[in-house]
């Protein structure tokens, strides 16, 4: 079992679209019982809400539902339960690494790492059009692609 973290700074917009692209992607590969998958962000901001209705919407539209989801905060213990916990950009991986002992900043890793030549962050869309909300589905689904190749090709 592996298991995936994705991790942005209200877990309302940017990570939970990172988990339920990854889980249906995982789900079409038929890895669902090999790849566990959540999400958290760095702040206690939306700590129980579901994903911005924007968010959803734009997913629904791809055919990813985000519905069921909750916002939770990162906490210390994430680093003991995840194998690689992957951050939208560089301010939350670093916000993201003060929680982790130095031996387990190792499993945290920049998501964009996944899609090379895409750059190096989703950008957060809260404040912008549909655009920013298309362009996060955009970058999570090449990521996700580059992650689950990734992975199975782990032995």
């Amino acid at each position: 079992m592996t298991r995936v973290l994705f991790i942005c700074m209200g877990n309302i917009c940017r990570s939970p679209t990172a988990e339920g692209v990854f889980r249906a992607q995982v789900q079409a590969a038929g890895l669902a019982q090999h790849i566990e998958i959540d999400s958290a962000g760095t702040h206690d901001y939306h700590v129980g809400a579901p994903p911005d209705a924007r968010s959803q919407e734009h997913a629904r539209q791809r055919g990813y539902e985000l519905g069921g989801l909750r916002a939770r905060q990162l906490v210390a213990a994430d680093f003991e339960r995840f194998d690689l916990l992957l951050a939208m950009d560089e301010d939350n991986l670093a916000r993201a690494a003060r929680l982790a002992t130095p031996a387990q900043r190792a499993r945290l890793q920049l998501f964009m790492r996944y899609a090379p030549g895409l750059g190096t962050a989703v950008p957060d869309p809260y404040y912008g059009g549909p655009e920013g909300f298309e362009q996060v589905l955009d970058l999570v689904e090449a990521a996700g692609a580059g992650l689950l190749k990734t992975l199975r090709q782990k032995p």
